[in-house]
């Protein structure tokens, strides 16, 4: 295993600028998987990553040494860093000092939305995109949807959010949603809080794509008038909205609960 001591090292300055920068991820298609457990269900679901990234305390750890044993099987290649380098591109506090560098998918858009699937509109928070993304995997969708102005989901944040949903899911960003809806083949839903119909009352037995939008101002109007069906999440607290990662769970298991039911 490689030993990095100097921050000026070429190495540490990549993984640095991509510890740090959105667009650096974008645009090397690269981004970080910070911790045991996406390590492991990265190493289990996709394959081998780029580089595998170790803290020096971290290398008495049972944990990290077994995954090294893993990584060392499959000729990933293997660098360790003083704890203090090793601290200055880790997002996570009180972690156990191990990371993978990814490659990001490159996905080819399929030709017309025919099946169940998520359409973020601007989505902003990391941790509701990552909730949403996890929600989505254990429901059973497949195929997740962002615009161009959603934040990114291969981000450190979103991916810690996602506990590994994103190995399990199609994900396609930058995506221009009205053209997608336009030539849709399965019905649209769209929550809202202003809609007549609940969710509870739809036929959800099939495939439907579910619309939702930004955490303040929800889906774009010209969005909204495109979706097959407005729907609301009733409930009797006093407060006007839910959150959207709680408004897609409870929408994603209605549509479990309906499918298991036939």
């Amino acid at each position: 295993m490689k030993s990095i001591t100097s921050r000026d090292n070429p190495l540490y300055k990549e993984i640095k600028l991509l510890a740090s920068s959105s667009q650096a991820r974008r645009k090397a298609g690269r981004t970080l998987l910070d911790g045991v457990h996406l390590c492991e269900v990265y190493l289990d679901q996709v394959g081998p990553p780029s580089l595998c990234v170790i803290s020096e305390s971290a290398r008495q750890g049972g944990e990290v040494e077994a995954l090294l044993v893993r990584c060392e099987s499959r000729r990933v290649h293997c660098v360790m860093l003083p704890d203090a380098l090793y601290q200055a591109i880790s997002q996570v506090e009180s972690g156990v000092g191990v990371l993978f560098v990814a490659e990001t998918p490159h996905l080819e858009m399929p030709g017309r939305l025919n099946m169940s699937a998520v359409l973020l509109d601007n989505l902003q928070d990391p941790g509701n995109m990552g909730s949403i993304l996890r929600s989505a995997a254990a429901a059973g969708i497949n195929h997740v949807f962002c615009s161009k102005g959603t934040v990114f989901a291969w981000s450190p944040k979103v991916l810690r959010a996602g506990m590994g949903a994103h190995f399990l899911l199609k994900i396609f960003e930058n995506v221009d949603l009205q053209a997608l809806l336009a030539d849709a083949s399965v019905p649209v839903l769209a929550t809202s809080s202003h809609a007549s119909q609940r969710v509870f009352d739809m036929d959800l037995s099939g495939p439907v794509a579910w619309l939702f939008g930004h955490e303040g101002q929800g889906v774009s109007d010209q969005l909204l008038a495109s979706a097959t069906h407005r729907v609301a999440i009733p409930h009797l607290g006093k407060v006007e909205s839910l959150n959207v990662a709680a408004s897609a769970a409870i929408c994603f298991f209605e549509q479990v609960r309906q499918k298991t039911l036939r």
